[in-house]
C-alpha cells in the first residue's frame, strides 16, 4: 500500500520542484539578479511553507478530522454541518476552488515538464522555436490520462507507485549532490532568513514573493482529499520520506543556483529552469522523462480528489447526481465518467489558451489559497464544538489563518496575469452548488408527505374499480424519502387524481446506497393487503442499480410466500409467467406560471432544474433504460396550491 499511496496523493505536491524555484528566480530578474541572501531566504521560505501548511496542518491536524476515512473540504463540513448554517458557505467556496484548481494542475504540471525537453540541446532543435510541438505533446500526455481513469484509482496507483518512488530518490539524490557543493544553503532551515528575506532590499517583490513560494504547497489540500483512497496510516508513513526528498532537492537547486549565477551563458537562456539545469547533461533525458511521468502522477492527485470532492458534493445535495462507479472494493476508490470528462476538456482549453507553463504559473495557486482559508475556518469550528479543543482550534485559525491570508494576497497579484482563470472557474462552479443546495431546499420546503394509511382506502377502491382500464400488472413509483409510512404528494396525485392508475400491485420504492460493497437486502411493507407494497432496498456500492432485476426477484419471492397473487400473463415470447407486466413512473419537477414565488427563486429552480437534465436521466441512474417508463411533468406547488381567492359569480 506504501507504493499506492506514493502513486496517488503526492503527485501535485511531488512535482512542485519543477517550477517554484524557476517562478521565484523570474520574478526577481533572473539568475543574474540573486545572491546568497535571497536565495537562502526563499528556500527558507519554502521549508517552513512545506512545514507549517502540510507536516503540521494537513497531516498532523487535518487527516485526524475525518468522516469514516474520507477528507477533504466537503468531508470536514459534514462533521460540522450542526454546528451552524453558514458554515455551508464556506465548504461551498473551497470545494469550488479546489476543483477549479483540479482542472489547472495538470495543465501546468505536464506543459513544465515537456518543456523540460528544452534543457537538451538536440531535442531543443527539434522543437523549433515556438510552442506548437510542446503544446501537441502535452496534450497527448493529458488525453491519455483521462483515458485510463475509468481503471480505478488502486490499478492506476499500483502502476504509478514505482514510479513516483523512482522520482522521489531523484530529487533526493541530485539535490543532496549539488549541496555538497556549496552547503551555506543547509542555513535555510533557520527560519529567520525567511523573515528577513521578505523585507530584504534584494527581494524586488516583497510579500508578493509568497505567490511563488506557495506552489511549493499546493498539494496540501489535494493531500486531505486522497486519504479516503488509501487511509491516514499510510500517508503517516510515507510523508516524512517524500519531505526529506522534496527538501534536499530545494536545497540543491538553490545551492546551483548560488555557484552558477555568474555564468554568463545562463544568463541568455530564456525560461531558465533550475531544476533541469543543475543536473549533467547525460542525467538530464532521464530527468525530462521521470519529470513527465511525474507531472502525469501530479494530475492523478487531483484528479482522484475531484471525484472524491463530487462524490460528497452529491451526499451533501450540492451537485446534482452522478454516476458513481467503484472500480475496486473499497469505496474509496472510484470514478466519475462526467467529471473526467468535463476536467478533460478545462485542462486542454487551459492548455491551449495560456501555451507556456510560465503563463500557466500565473494562474496557479490563487484559488488553492481560498480553499485553504475555507479548510482552516472549517477545521477551527470542528475542533472547537465537535472535539472540544479550543486552545488548539484558536491555534489554527489564528496562526494558518494569518498565514494563509497572506499567501492569499500575495497571489492576488496573479490575477490579472492569468489568475482571473481560476476564478472564474471558481465561480461557476460555485454558481452551480448555490442554485442545487438553494433549489434542493426550496423542493423540500414545498414538498408535501402524506400518510399513506390515510388513502389505503383510495387506492383499495381503485385496484377493484374494473370500470377503470388496466394500466399494467405492476406500476412503479419512486419516494426519496426513509419513512415507509409517507409518501410524497405527487405520488398518491398521480394515481388517484391525474388519470386515476389501476394496477394489479402498487410499488413505492426507496434506494439506498450502503458502505459496504456487494449487499442486495430489501424490507417491505404491506399495510395489511396483498397490492400497496413499500419496499426499502439497500444496495451495495458495487452492486448494479437494476431496479427493474431486483423487483422481478422482489415479486417472485412474494408470490412464493403467499403475500402477493399470481400474476397470469398470457402473451410473451418466453410463455406463460405468474409476474405480469411493469410500468416505472419518475417526475420531472416543473415551476408553473404565477407559482407564488420570488423571481429569484423561480430562476433558480428553473436553473436547477436545467442542470439536471444536463447532469443525466435518472433512468439511465436505476438501469432502466430498456424498461416502460412514464416521465410525468410535476408542477412545484406552493402554499397548497390555493391562493386564497374565490372567483364568485355575478348576476345580470
Amino acid at each position: 500500500m506504501f507504493l499506492v499511496t506514493i502513486g496517488i496523493v503526492y503527485g501535485d505536491i511531488g512535482t512542485s520542484p519543477l517550477y517554484v524555484m524557476k517562478s521565484i528566480l523570474q520574478g526577481n530578474g533572473g539568475i543574474g539578479a540573486v545572491n546568497d541572501a535571497f536565495i537562502i531566504g526563499s528556500l527558507s521560505l519554502i521549508i517552513w511553507t512545506i512545514t507549517l501548511l502540510t507536516t503540521v496542518k494537513y497531516v498532523l491536524i487535518a487527516m485526524k478530522a475525518d468522516n469514516n476515512g474520507e477528507g477533504g473540504i466537503f468531508s470536514l463540513y459534514s462533521l460540522v454541518r450542526n454546528c451552524g448554517k453558514w458554515l455551508i458557505f464556506p465548504a461551498m467556496i473551497g470545494g469550488a476552488a479546489l476543483l477549479a484548481d483540479g482542472v489547472l494542475t495538470p495543465a501546468v504540471t505536464v506543459t513544465t515538464a515537456v518543456e523540460g525537453l528544452r534543457s537538451i540541446a538536440s531535442m531543443d532543435r527539434l522543437l523549433g522555436s515556438g510552442q506548437a510541438k510542446v503544446i501537441l505533446i502535452t496534450l497527448g500526455i493529458i488525453c491519455a490520462l483521462f483515458a485510463v481513469q475509468h481503471a480505478g484509482t488502486s490499478k492506476i496507483g499500483k502502476a504509478f507507485g514505482p514510479m513516483m518512488l523512482l522520482w522521489f530518490s531523484f530529487l533526493g539524490i541530485t539535490g543532496i549532490m549539488n549541496v555538497f557543493h556549496y552547503p551555506v544553503v543547509l542555513m535555510a532551515f533557520n527560519p529567520i532568513y525567511a523573515v528577513q528575506v521578505l523585507f530584504s532590499p534584494y527581494n524586488k517583490v516583497g510579500l508578493m514573493i509568497l505567490g511563488s513560494v506557495f506552489l511549493a504547497a499546493t498539494g496540501a489540500e489535494a493531500l486531505y482529499s486522497d486519504m479516503g483512497h488509501v487511509g491516514r496510516e499510510n500517508i503517516y508513513f510515507s510523508w516524512p520520506f517524500v519531505k526529506l526528498c522534496l527538501i534536499l532537492n530545494y536545497l540543491g537547486q538553490g545551492a546551483w543556483i548560488l555557484t552558477s549565477r555568474t555564468d554568463h551563458a545562463l544568463l541568455a537562456i530564456d525560461d531558465l529552469n533550475p531544476f533541469f539545469q543543475m543536473l549533467t547533461p547525460a542525467l538530464r533525458p532521464a530527468a525530462v522523462l521521470l519529470g513527465a511521468a511525474a507531472a502525469v502522477i501530479a494530475s492523478q492527485a487531483l484528479i482522484t480528489g475531484s471525484y472524491t470532492l463530487v462524490s460528497e458534493a452529491i451526499r451533501l445535495d450540492l451537485m446534482p447526481h452522478l454516476k458513481v462507479q467503484y472500480p475496486s472494493e473499497t469505496k474509496g476508490q472510484l470514478y466519475i465518467d462526467t467529471v473526467n470528462k468535463l476536467l478533460w476538456v478545462g485542462c486542454t482549453l487551459v492548455v491551449l489558451y495560456f501555451r507556456s507553463s510560465s503563463r500557466m504559473e500565473s494562474a496557479y495557486g490563487l484559488a488553492i489559497t481560498v480553499t485553504m482559508l475555507m479548510t482552516t475556518l472549517l477545521l477551527s469550528v470542528y475542533l472547537r464544538r465537535v472535539r472540544k479543543k479550543s486552545a488548539l482550534a484558536f491555534f489554527v485559525l489564528v496562526v494558518f489563518g494569518a498565514i494563509e491570508s497572506v499567501f492569499f494576497f500575495s497571489s492576488l497579484g496573479k490575477f490579472a496575469h492569468g489568475g482571473y482563470v481560476a476564478v472564474i472557474l471558481a465561480l461557476l462552479l460555485l454558481s452551480v452548488m448555490i442554485i442545487w443546495y438553494r433549489g434542493t431546499n426550496l423542493e423540500r420546503k414545498y414538498c408535501v408527505r402524506l400518510n399513506l394509511r390515510d388513502y389505503l382506502k383510495n387506492l383499495g377502491d381503485l385496484h377493484d374499480d374494473e370500470s377503470v382500464p388496466l394500466l399494467a400488472h405492476n406500476l412503479v413509483f419512486f419516494d426519496n424519502g426513509n419513512d415507509t409510512e409517507t409518501l410524497d404528494r405527487d405520488v398518491l396525485y398521480s394515481i388517484l387524481d391525474k388519470d386515476p392508475k389501476r394496477a394489479e400491485a402498487y410499488w413505492f420504492i426507496s434506494l439506498r446506497v450502503l458502505d459496504k460493497p456487494h449487499i442486495c437486502r430489501y424490507e417491505v411493507e404491506t399495510f395489511g393487503t396483498d397490492y400497496i407494497f413499500r419496499v426499502k432496498l439497500n444496495l451495495g456500492f458495487k452492486d448494479d442499480q437494476r431496479v427493474n432485476v431486483y423487483l422481478r426477484q422482489i415479486v417472485q419471492d412474494l408470490i412464493a410466500s403467499g403475500e402477493l397473487p399470481e400474476q397470469e400473463r398470457k402473451y410473451s415470447i418466453y410463455g406463460k409467467s405468474n409476474v405480469g407486466s411493469f410500468k416505472f413512473f419518475f417526475f420531472r419537477k416543473t415551476v408553473p406560471t404565477m407559482a407564488g414565488l420570488s423571481r429569484l427563486d423561480e430562476i433558480i429552480l428553473n436553473c436547477k432544474y436545467a442542470i439536471r437534465r444536463v447532469a443525466g436521466s435518472k433512468i439511465q441512474w436505476y438501469g432502466l433504460d430498456t424498461s416502460s417508463v412514464t416521465v410525468e411533468p410535476v408542477p412545484l406547488i406552493v402554499g397548497g396550491g390555493n391562493s386564497g381567492n374565490r372567483i364568485t359569480r355575478h348576476k345580470a
